[in-house]
């Protein structure tokens, strides 16, 4: 590739820009998706077999619109494709946190979501919880919420499949292409890569932990990619044969950034389990990307015992993954300041996958239709700007 035009480019091809090139491509837009990588990968945030989803998030009722339209989406693509997407298998929320004045707990929060935008759901007695769910130990003072609607996504196929959709109906890719340089002309962004330049009306920048990277200071700030840990512990010979119909699930314990975990059904003789730290930041391009069985273990102490039944912590795996986080844990979806022809579509704060097919659909309505169907107006720099940080509420590892 030495000199390209297109259209409209996506640049990131994870969760949101697959999503926003198969939209787009289905809509009949002239496309061309660039990825540093070849999609999907282990080197970003859309990796690690699944993700947990549901439709009450804590975080807000402006999120339920997406996760909603998104449901719909993951169940079109699997009719078409054939493929698995998506496991309905329900979610569950519990809380033992300590009470803290104006802190509700995160059952509460996600109850009140859930009200609010006629989420199916129930409130579970710790007997129940422990007679229908045997490898979970409640107490008697936790709290118990389940959705039904809710469970998880296997971010690998997800990705792919959009981007093979978005393929046939004629999207162009240029994978393994790395962007120096976005710069903005009047009529046309110009974008400079090290196999050489690309020239577009409109540009998406979904390039999540390296979109500071491209998109300058002022929103470099705004960007935090940090490194995050995926563990999976084996089963206990004893272990409940129940783990492997397990909804998925969130277990918040106290208001810290480490005091919680996410959690799946068995898979292959196996748990995944893990917490949205978000507290070590790193720079994606030189972060060490292994792993020790000691953070398993200091993990599965801190966190997992006696609260799961069944679990080896001595038996486990690991895989490191990148979340890139904004100030208040929001999205950010608008304008990039310098142009008015760029989208930046970047963070997904550790929780966005859920998100993702209905952000794509979103984003592609804005840059084709000039504004989507689903108000995103929550998403833009502008709150930092006036200084709101802090209301949208930081998930705790939610994105699974």
């Amino acid at each position: 590739m030495t000199r390209q035009t297109a259209d409209i480019v996506v640049l990131g091809l994870g969760a949101m820009g697959s999503a926003t090139l198969f939209q787009l491509a289905s809509r009949g837009a002239d496309v061309l998706g660039i990825d540093q990588f070849h999609p999907p990968h282990e080197l970003g945030s859309s990796h690690g077999e699944t993700r947990v989803t549901r439709l009450a998030v804590a975080e807000g009722t402006a999120l339920a619109p997406l996760v909603r339209r998104a449901h719909e989406i993951w169940k079109e693509l699997e009719g078409r494709t054939g493929e698995s997407l998506f496991g309905q298998v329900g979610f569950l929320a519990i809380s033992s946190e300590s009470s803290q004045p104006g802190a509700a707990d995160y059952v509460t929060r996600t109850r009140t979501v859930a009200q609010r935008s006629g989420v199916r759901h129930e409130l579970i007695d710790p007997a129940e919880a422990r007679r229908r769910y045997p490898w979970l130990n409640v107490g008697e003072e936790d709290r118990v919420y389940f959705e039904p609607e809710g469970g998880y996504l296997h971010p690998e196929r997800c990705v792919a499949t959009q981007l093979r959709l978005a393929t046939e109906a004629g999207a162009r890719l240029a994978l393994g292409t790395r962007v120096e340089a976005i710069v903005p002309h009047g009529d046309h962004v110009e974008i400079r890569t090290d196999k050489g330049t690309i020239q577009a009306g409109r540009v998406v920048v979904s390039a999540g932990a390296w979109a500071g990277r491209l998109l300058g200071p002022h929103v470099a700030s705004l960007l935090r990619p940090t490194r995050e840990i995926l563990h999976w512990y084996e089963l206990e010979p004893s272990a409940p044969p129940e783990w492997a119909q397990a909804p998925v699930y969130i277990w918040s314990y106290g208001h810290g950034a480490e005091e919680g975990f996410y959690g799946f059904p068995a898979k292959d003789g196996a748990v995944k389990l893990a917490h949205g730290e978000k507290t070590r930041v790193v720079d994606p391009d030189a972060f060490d990307r292994s792993s020790e069985e000691g953070e398993s273990r200091s993990f599965y102490a801190r966190s997992i015992d006696g609260r799961l039944k069944g679990l080896r912590a001595d038996a486990s795996r690991r895989k490191t993954c990148l979340y890139t986080v904004s100030p208040d844990g929001g999205f950010i979806i608008d304008e990039w300041p310098e142009s008015e022809r760029v989208l930046v579509v970047s963070p997904c704060s550790g929780h966005g996958f859920k998100h993702s097919a209905a952000i794509g659909e979103a984003v592609s309505q804005r840059v084709l239709d000039g504004a989507s169907r689903i108000d995103l107006s929550s998403f833009g720099f502008g709150r930092f700007d006036r200084g709101r940080e802090g209301k949208i509420a930081a998930g705790r590892g939610s994105g699974g």
